[in-house]
C-alpha cells in the first residue's frame, strides 16, 4: 500500500537522500555537488512509501519551484510519480500559491503536461542532462 507524507527534512533526510543518491547520483550520474543544494531544509518534502518502506520523494522550494522528484526503479509505473505530483499541487494550492515552476528532464515532459504543465520551447542543459523549463498556473479551490 503506497502513501504519501509530508515529512520535514530534519526528520526524513536519511531516507529522501538515499531515494536521491539512488536514483541521481548513481543511476543518472549526477555530480554530487550539483545534488546537495542546500535548499532541502526550507523545502517542502514529500515521501512516498509502500508500506513502511520509502520509495519515492518531491520537494517544493518556498518559490513554488518543484523538484528532486524521484522513485526508486523497482516502484516505477506503479503510479507513485503521479501521488507525489497531485498531493504537492494540493499543499501549493493551500499555502496560496498561484504558480509551480519545474525543471523537466526531456523525456519526463509527457508526464507532467498531464498535471496541465506548459513547456517551455528551448532545452538546456542541467548535468548533462537535457532539460525544459515548465510552468503551470494553479487555481484555488
Amino acid at each position: 500500500m503506497i502513501r504519501i507524507e509530508r515529512v520535514s527534512w530534519t526528520e526524513a533526510e536519511e531516507a529522501l537522500s538515499l531515494i536521491r543518491r539512488a536514483v541521481f547520483i548513481e543511476e543518472q550520474r549526477v555530480p554530487e555537488v550539483l545534488e546537495w543544494d542546500g535548499e532541502d531544509k526550507t523545502a517542502v518534502q514529500l515521501m512516498a512509501l509502500d508500506d513502511d518502506v520509502p520509495v519515492g520523494t518531491l520537494r517544493m522550494l518556498v518559490n513554488g519551484h518543484l523538484g528532486r522528484m524521484a522513485v526508486l526503479k523497482p516502484f516505477r509505473n506503479r503510479g507513485i510519480g503521479h501521488m507525489l505530483m497531485q498531493r504537492m499541487m494540493e499543499i501549493a494550492r493551500d499555502n496560496g500559491l498561484s504558480k509551480l515552476t519545474l525543471s523537466a528532464q526531456t523525456h519526463a515532459v509527457p508526464f507532467y503536461l498531464q498535471f496541465g504543465f506548459i513547456a517551455d520551447n528551448e532545452v538546456f542543459m542541467d548535468a548533462g542532462i537535457p532539460h525544459r523549463h515548465m510552468h503551470k498556473l494553479l487555481t484555488q479551490k
